[in-house]
């Protein structure tokens, strides 16, 4: 529901969130009741000590607090069980009991003070009477810290803003009142999410691309965020609300709307050199995240293999090697491609925002002259993915429409600048002048590896790209179109990246709000359900429905009283993706795609030694929705890729005859 309006503004917490942190705290405070009742029970005859009348009058007045406490907390708890998201009229008594509750953190921060003065001045009755007294007064003053850092936690800067409006927004004013109020709003949500960006990143730097960074991250978070009145636990009860929804809605079509047919040979075969492709490249792409992920797949072995590199001094090899700040990086490389020090024409681990760390190495085995981009691993890369908004991309071809995602244009256009003005790939050429310009990356590095090779394409024809899951929201449709006669995109199982775009993320805030709007149950018993089935699986139509009705025609009532403001570009329109700002259009995945998915697994927690991946060539259109799962975030990351590829590579070596291996089924919606 939207956030509860306290002391006159609104704070990001709902009056149904209340369930389990105050069941955490009736659980705290019942025990500490019946300790204190017993403590007082057992040893009231040995409270004949110096002070030992006061100390009863504490324990007495301490027993009666503590039960008026439980009552107040087992009373929230109850309210806060009421209703269902979109319906808070049950819970409208919230506010009142939470103001009783905050009033009798007083008088428990007087007791807890009084304890605490009375430690101080020493035990002088029972031990065990003291040590109980020691303990109640620490209890005391941690859950009131708990509840200080609460606050802070919830505490929404905009709520002084937001509170005076009601959750469906201002429509009693005219509309250019309105317009007045949203753009206000939106100018001090894009300041609030500045200032807490420069909080985080604070380490980052402040020279002018940093600024802009921090300018276009925040305007995107005030973008997405400002035209809702959601809280977090909303959006995690649509988050698992819509990934039973997926599986009941996939389980339902596989009897029906599968259809099977066999590759064509042609076909088959280039996928199997394109997997082989993908296979040997990714050592390179993986190679350019340095030390640190060589240590996270090798945590027992790696840090012996390229330790005697971080602590040896500069040696000659690596003075035959161009870049900067190699630290152990070079060791790592050298253990992940195989290759030697004489293969490596340039190593760079700079790294600022809008400027990649990459290298370049001859890989003799594919005579291809390979430049390696690295994906995400610092603050300022990421500040480099959050400049979401497009700009245009000036490029020597024929294609009209260029655009592309500005932040990873940027650094893409400055590893172009790096292996063009200092003659990087010259000096590469002069070495293997028949070798072919093979440009590779993960991540962000997939997507600026991308961008580099079409900005590539005109001085060298021959180039080609490999992509592991790259971002979607990179190219305008004609780049996308023209980029798939030399880029081939690897993507696996329901990776949220290569589905990431500023559309695809508004697309996923209407669907959490229809899903929040069907939902008739309390939000407390659809998180349990969704801890229970993300642990253990199950069926999706197996559990107690919180989706009645199907499709609706018209929006629920609840669903609009989840925008904040009547923002005029939210849509109601059934399943086609939302309009996109003018300065966040929809963009596209490069080139071709290539998707692994696993097969034959039906647990959470799979008993077999190795999973299993079926392997076939996608259209661009599969990956236009977020999909929801546990594995959404781990199919990102790049040794899982990795592991994926070499399962697939090898089940295909060993079984090249098989008809129905590699993309032998389509998947149609």
């Amino acid at each position: 529901m939207p956030g509860m309006v306290l002391f006159g503004r609104r704070w990001a917490i709902a009056s149904d969130d209340l369930v389990f942190p105050g069941v955490f705290e009736l659980f705290v405070r019942v025990l500490w009741w019946i300790g204190i009742l017993t403590l007082y029970l057992m040893h009231r005859g040995k409270l004949d000590c110096p002070g030992g009348v006061l100390l009863s009058s504490y324990l007495i007045v301490l027993i009666i607090l503590l039960a008026v406490i439980i009552c107040t907390v087992s009373a929230i708890v109850c309210v806060s069980m009421k209703g269902t998201i979109c319906n808070p009229g049950p819970r409208k008594s919230m506010s009142k009991l939470l103001y009783v509750r905050l009033a009798l953190f007083l008088p428990e921060m007087v007791w807890a003070s009084l304890g605490a003065a009375w430690i101080e001045d020493g035990v002088q009755c029972d031990r065990t009477v003291g040590n109980g007294i020691i303990a109640t007064v620490a209890v005391s003053w941690i859950i009131i810290a708990s509840t200080v850092v609460t606050i802070v936690i919830v505490f929404d800067p905009l709520g002084g803003k937001m509170a005076p409006y009601p959750p469906a927004g201002p429509h009693h004013l005219d509309s250019h009142e309105s317009s007045q109020l949203l753009n206000g709003l939106k100018t001090a949500a894009t300041s609030v999410w500045e200032t807490r960006i420069k909080f985080l990143c604070c380490c980052v730097g402040k020279d002018d691309r940093t600024r802009v960074a921090f300018s276009s991250t925040a305007e995107l978070f005030s973008t997405y965020f400002s035209d809702t009145d959601l809280v977090p636990s909303d959006i995690a009860a649509g988050l698992a609300l819509l990934h039973q929804q997926q599986d009941s809605i996939r389980n339902n079509q596989e009897p029906d709307e599968v259809v099977s047919h066999s590759p064509g040979p042609s076909q088959e075969a280039d996928l199997d050199a394109e997997l082989e492709n993908c296979h040997h490249y990714m050592q390179f792409a993986a190679a350019a995240y340095g030390w640190p992920l060589y240590i996270y797949r090798n945590p027992f072995t790696g840090l012996c293999r390229i330790g005697g590199d971080c602590c040896r001094s500069r040696t000659t090899d690596y003075d035959l090697v161009g870049g900067d700040q190699l630290n152990c990086h070079f060791g790592s490389i050298l253990q992940t491609t195989g290759l030697q020090y004489r293969d490596f024409i340039h190593v760079s681990f700079h790294d600022k925002v809008y400027e990649l760390p990459f290298l370049v190495a001859l890989d003799h085995r594919k005579e291809s002259v390979v430049v390696a981009v690295r994906g995400t691993m610092s603050l300022q890369d990421i500040l480099t993915d959050l400049s979401a908004e497009s700009e245009p991309v000036d490029l020597e071809c024929e294609v009209q429409d260029c655009w592309a995602h500005k932040g990873i244009s940027q650094a893409a256009r400055y590893v172009y600048r790096r292996l063009i003005n200092d003659g990087i790939l010259s000096q590469a050429f002069s070495i293997a002048p028949e070798y072919r310009l093979v440009i590779v990356g993960h991540s962000l590095g997939a997507g600026a590896a991308a961008l580099l090779t079409i900005m590539l394409r005109s001085p060298y024809p021959r180039v080609r790209c490999y992509a592991f899951s790259p971002p979607r929201g990179l190219l305008s449709k004609s780049l996308y179109e023209y980029s798939k006669t030399f880029i081939v995109s690897l993507v696996l199982g329901k990776d949220v990246i290569p589905r990431l775009s500023v559309t695809n993320l508004e697309d996923l805030k209407r669907r959490i709000l229809r899903v929040i709007a069907y939902c008739n149950k309390p939000k407390y018993k659809i998180l349990l359900r969704a801890c229970w089935y993300e642990l253990f699986g199950g069926h999706p139509e197996d559990l107690p429905t919180e989706l009645d009705g199907g499709d609706l025609t018209q929006p629920l009532l609840g669903e609009r009283s989840l925008l904040a403001h009547g923002s005029p570009a939210y849509s109601f329109s059934s399943d086609s993706p939302l309009e996109s700002p003018t300065k966040y259009p929809p963009l596209y995945p490069p080139g071709r795609i290539i998707h692994l998915e696993e097969v034959g697994t039906s647990g959470r927690f799979s008993c077999y030694p190795a999973a299993r991946y079926s392997v076939k060539w996608s259209h661009e259109s599969e990956f236009s929705k977020i999909l929801i799962g546990p594995k959404m975030l781990t199919d990102h990351m790049p040794d899982i890729l990795m592991r994926a590829l070499d399962s697939v590579v090898s089940d295909r070596a060993a079984c090249v005859s098989c008809p129905t291996q590699g993309g032998s089924s389509v998947e149609v919606a």
